[in-house]
């Protein structure tokens, strides 16, 4: 008979555990999206549907442009950089995405990650300490909730998108030093943090202001600078963002002061330790900003795409969540009927994810909408029409 610690009795634990997820409607699996057709049109799992799962808010992730940009910079520098940043990874494009990125994040520096999550890891752990305070936002992503355990710092969560909260959490804090960290558009329920009030109560407990804009950067404000716009950069001295959702390309960045990047070269070891992103990446990200920056029709198309959704979805008694971002959450409750009502819009030829639970909280389960610039409006009647053929399903309570 097999040991309990053997590799197939540790196989068929797994298994049961697997199964237990199948039958909670908990269990993932990921699709398979072939390529050939314009955005937002996908063939995905060998069926023709309409993408409304994408973060390429603009729809830039296949702009010509960019594309072309890409194919001349690998026919100059190749396919990879071939080494970390420190060990001779860092080439001319990358330097020339942290200018501009800098100047357009108004900071002094900006530094590149190969991703999200990477940039969130890389800068909690290079400027937190053991004997620090972090107080993060409850809904934040969860690769600043793995950051800030990292760090081995005291974690203390504050009231989703609460000022008078997290004012209560640092008046409570005495003399340690803090750290508020949150994300600038929640990327679950796709509302938008009320930065500039938590600033402010940063700035009467001297705590440093982390903020994550990974949803809001090309999206919102002037030239889609993102939830911040508008702020003093000293108001935010950490802004991290990301370059594969509105930008539509692939990587993450994190902008601040000379002293900040400088910190973060020395000690960010998920900065360190891993290769350089390919540079026809850098150079491609790069034509993608100046396109955000300067094309205002993309976010006036999804504006308007947002506000019908919104206004139509009301009228049919949609249990939407408040957001005014192209995430646009329909709130279901249970996993089992988020999968269902899933499974069967991806059967009428439209690609919704289910999100669940541990992503968000039990209960609240939901389709996750994502609205882009690459969708036409009769994209987006399309799919009201098939949320409203779902029925109960989909209702308010």
């Amino acid at each position: 008979m097999a040991g309990t610690d053997s590799p197939r009795a540790r196989d068929e634990a797994l298994s049961r555990a697997l199964e237990r997820r199948r039958k909670a409607g908990l269990y993932r699996r990921p699709r398979v999206v072939d390529a050939g057709f314009e955005a937002p049109w996908q063939m995905v799992d060998g069926r023709r549907c309409i993408g409304f799962s994408s973060n390429d808010y603009l729809g830039l992730a296949r702009d010509p442009r960019i594309a072309d940009v890409l194919a001349q910079a690998a026919g100059r520098w190749g396919t990879g950089s071939g080494a970390a940043h420190l060990a001779g990874g860092h080439t001319r494009e990358h330097e020339a995405l942290e200018e501009t990125l800098a100047e357009w994040t108004g900071r002094p520096r900006a530094l590149l990650f190969s991703t999200g999550y990477m940039a969130n890891l890389g800068a909690l752990t290079a400027l937190v300490g053991r004997t620090d305070l972090i107080l993060e936002d409850r809904l934040n992503h969860a690769s600043l909730i793995d950051a800030a355990r990292l760090t081995g710092a005291t974690v203390r969560r504050y009231a989703h998108g609460d000022p008078a909260a997290l004012r209560r959490r640092l008046e409570a804090a005495g003399q340690s030093r803090s750290f508020v960290v949150t994300d600038g558009v929640f990327s679950m329920d796709g509302d938008v943090a009320p930065v500039t009030e938590i600033a402010s109560v940063c700035a009467e407990h001297d705590a440093c202001l982390i903020v994550d804009d990974a949803h809001g950067l090309g999206v919102i404000g002037p030239d889609g600078q993102g939830a911040t716009a508008g702020i003093a950069p000293a108001q935010v001295p950490v802004l991290v963002g990301t370059l594969g959702k509105a930008l539509g390309g692939f990587g993450a960045f994190v902008a601040g002061s000379e002293p900040l990047v400088e910190t973060l070269i020395q000690r960010a070891r998920s900065w360190i330790y891993t290769t350089a992103p390919p540079p026809a990446v850098a150079a491609a990200v790069r034509e993608a900003v100046n396109i955000a920056r300067t094309e205002d029709w993309r976010r006036e198309r999804l504006s308007d795409h947002i506000g019908h959704f919104r206004r139509s979805a009301a009228s049919l008694g949609l249990n939407l969540a408040p957001s005014d971002t192209p995430i646009q959450p329909v709130i279901l409750g249970s996993a089992r009927a988020a999968v269902t009502a899933s499974e069967a819009l991806f059967e009428a030829g439209l690609w919704v994810p289910a999100i669940r639970p541990p992503t968000v909280p039990e209960g609240s389960a939901r389709l996750r909408v994502s609205l882009s610039a690459a969708h036409a409006d009769a994209d987006v009647e399309r799919l009201l029409d098939a949320l409203s053929g779902l029925g109960p399903m989909t209702a308010g309570s």
